[in-house]
């Protein structure tokens, strides 16, 4: 295990990091490169038959689950641990995956996919979890940086590898769906034979395990970590604009689409050529500096689609909010895993990913409903969440590592002995006789001369 006060660089971190560590994440990047399931499920809904409303229906289906996994995650990571989660997580995605391809009806299909965005989304707390119960906490933003590396190459690469399985199989489904659950048994047998055992994670981290009377309700006792939840879901809202409002202002405003497409590729490149690189800078910064300068910038961003709209004004735009994102991400990805007690870490990042999926479902619809209402004037008012955000990450996002070092201090310090107080001044010192073979006054015990006025003391 690294120092825990040693704060490293993406390669010395990632050689230092244990093997389950490493298996978390090439299991991120095999997982997200197999999912093709949100790309291609209104496609395939419609194919069987069912009109676009109930092809959308299932896709709602699917997120609402995916989201309500994420919490349910977060207490499973603490309850079971990460390795029987993802083994769980994995196995049911892989059934449930194909068996969509022979259901007979589309009220049992719309059943399945909710419960299959459930199950598919449970091992995403409980990897979290362990690889910051791996990682020593001068390293959690740069150890979850790397994992952010490794989702968003898996990722980009997802749609390309779901559309050439798409065609191979002659534009069907038996073929996509089959390679997805494929993939989530090769991630759920890595997890199986890589990830440690939930006691043996425990006894590696030094942490204390959850308790039957540890529930969610201790995280909602944590109003810092709520403000802090707070404001993570107002700047998501304000983040996934870039997928809904502005290309319907950038189609309204009669800019060409090509430049939305040359907008989202260039956050996409930024993301993963950049954010590991600047990670090894401002991983030493504050933790509510990154945060709360991260989120200035995303608004920043936002609001300057209000300028008027223009290619160059998307890719300036575009520029802004993604350097933020690479400069805070990282950071607040990393809080919640030491936000709060270590036997609580499973439901702090589960109860942090249920923010953030619930608010990058809402985003897009909020951001709708307001662009219907105020048209191109909507980005400096959807700025303003981002605004609101950082100013409670500056009021509520604190140094846990800081904090626990000083708490720790004062307990050692009250359990010190009460020292000895010396006599009052005007009291007479008590003459003590030399015995013979005693050393005599004015010299020390090794038979060295005392210097005059010196206790004899070598601390004085």
């Amino acid at each position: 295990m690294p120092n825990d006060t040693q704060s490293a660089g993406v390669w010395q971190t990632f050689r230092e990091s244990p093997t389950a560590a490493k298996a978390i994440f090439a299991g991120a990047v095999v997982n997200r490169l197999g999912a093709f399931l949100s790309i291609f499920l209104v496609l395939f809904v419609a194919s069987k038959g069912h009109s676009a409303t109930a092809a959308a229906a299932a896709l709602g289906a699917y997120g609402v689950g995916g989201v309500i996994g994420t919490l349910i995650g977060g207490v499973l990571a603490d309850r079971l641990g990460a390795r029987v989660s993802t083994v769980f997580s994995m196995s049911t995605s892989a059934v449930l995956t194909v068996s969509l391809l022979y259901l007979p009806s589309y009220a049992v299909l719309f059943g399945v996919t909710a419960l299959l965005g459930l199950v598919s989304q449970v091992f995403r707390p409980a990897s979290a979890t362990l690889l910051s119960e791996l990682t020593p906490e001068s390293r959690q933003v740069m150890i979850f940086a790397m994992y952010r590396f490794a989702v968003n190459v898996g990722t980009t690469a997802s749609p390309l590898v779901g559309f050439g399985l798409y065609n191979l199989d002659h534009q069907r489904y038996t073929l996509l769906f089959w390679g997805e659950g494929l993939v989530a048994v090769v991630y759920g047998t890595l997890a199986l034979y890589a990830l440690p055992r939930r006691d043996k994670a425990a006894r590696v981290a030094g942490a204390d395990t959850a308790t039957k009377a540890d529930s969610l309700l201790d995280v909602l006792r944590d109003r810092r970590y709520l403000m802090f939840l707070l404001a993570a879901f107002f700047n998501t809202v304000v983040y996934m604009q870039y997928l809904s409002t502005l290309p319907l202002d950038i189609k309204a405003q009669g800019v060409a689409l090509l430049w939305y497409t040359v907008a989202v590729a260039l956050n996409g490149a930024i993301v993963i050529a950049f954010e590991l690189p600047l990670t090894k800078i401002s991983q030493h910064w504050p933790l509510k500096i990154s945060i709360g300068s991260a989120f200035l910038l995303v608004g920043l961003g936002m609001a300057s689609y209000g300028l008027p709209l223009g290619p160059a004004v998307v890719v300036f735009g575009t520029l802004i909010w993604t350097t933020g994102e690479i400069v805070g991400a990282p950071s607040m990805f990393a809080y919640p895993a030491i936000a709060g007690p270590a036997r609580l870490k499973g439901r702090y990042i589960g109860s942090f990913q249920f923010v953030f999926a619930s608010a990058s479902a809402l985003g897009p619809v909020i951001g709708g409903l307001l662009f219907t209402a105020l048209g191109h004037r909507v980005w400096p008012v959807v700025a303003v969440g981002s605004l609101i955000a950082a100013l409670f990450v500056v009021a509520t996002v604190r140094q846990p590592a800081k904090e626990a070092e000083a708490a720790l201090t004062e307990a050692e310090l009250a359990e010190l002995p009460t020292p000895v107080q010396p006599p009052p001044l005007d009291s007479p010192l008590p003459v003590e006789v030399p015995r013979a073979g005693s050393p005599s006054a004015g010299e020390s015990p090794a038979g060295n001369p005392v210097a005059e006025g010196s206790t004899g003391n070598p601390h004085n």
